[in-house]
């Protein structure tokens, strides 16, 4: 199996992690989905870096590994572990059609994909298909779910989607680079988990729809 194959064989995993980040309806699964997705990218930086001869991305899986595998499921499971809202659980569409849904966007994203040359990736277009995929497989999860903290998994599944596409366009970038991503996404999740913090102590909630009390 050559190792173009593998990556694009890993990301087509990637889809279908998310679809379980986005389809637990408990955030703490959700935690534990996000980590095993982000797992799987990091076999992908691994892979990508004997395929391309990249030692760069060596360096990449390794911070990957401790930023999104093991720092911000962390975060997401054991600080908002304790907040519960059983009405927020409820996602706004169902499972049949959010596969659906997802199944459009990536065949929407591999066609766009497909259509642009690039003959750095030209091997690897399904794989940057799955990238471009995750921003929008992100939206999805943000508007298609109630409870705040779903909606923060929606925020990671877009990032780890340009994560992706950075490995693949740029996979020769120092580790500056990838140190600087991973540190904006573990605050970006440490800020929007204090906020969801605050919002449950002040009105009992984790449903988005209960946020107009916060008018005026």
């Amino acid at each position: 199996m050559t190792g173009t194959l593998i990556v694009n064989n890993l990301a087509g995993l990637l889809i279908i992690s998310s679809l379980l980040v986005i389809g637990a309806r408990q955030p703490k699964n959700s935690a534990l989905f996000y980590a095993l997705q982000s797992l799987i990218l990091v076999l992908i930086f691994i892979a990508l870096a004997y395929t391309m001869h990249a030692e760069e991305l060596f360096l990449w899986s390794g911070t990957a590994f401790v930023t999104k595998v093991l720092v911000v499921p962390y975060i997401m499971y054991k600080a908002l572990g304790k907040l519960q809202d059983a009405n927020a659980d409820t996602p706004v569409i169902g499972m049949g059609l959010l596969i659906l849904i997802a199944a459009i966007i990536i065949v929407l994203s591999y066609l766009v994909v497909d259509s642009v040359k690039l003959p750095m990736v030209e091997d690897l277009k399904p794989a940057l298909s799955v990238s471009l995929s995750h921003f929008f497989l992100g939206l999805l999860c943000i508007v298609s779910q109630r409870n705040i903290l779903k909606q923060i998994f929606g925020y990671c599944l877009m990032e780890n989607g340009a994560h992706l596409t950075l490995a693949l366009m740029a996979y020769k970038a120092p580790e500056l680079v990838e140190i600087g991503v991973a540190t904006d996404a573990i605050f970006a999740v440490i800020i929007m988990s204090v906020m969801a913090r605050k919002i449950y102590r002040t009105l009992k909630t984790l449903d988005v729809r209960q946020l107009t009390a916060l008018k005026g």
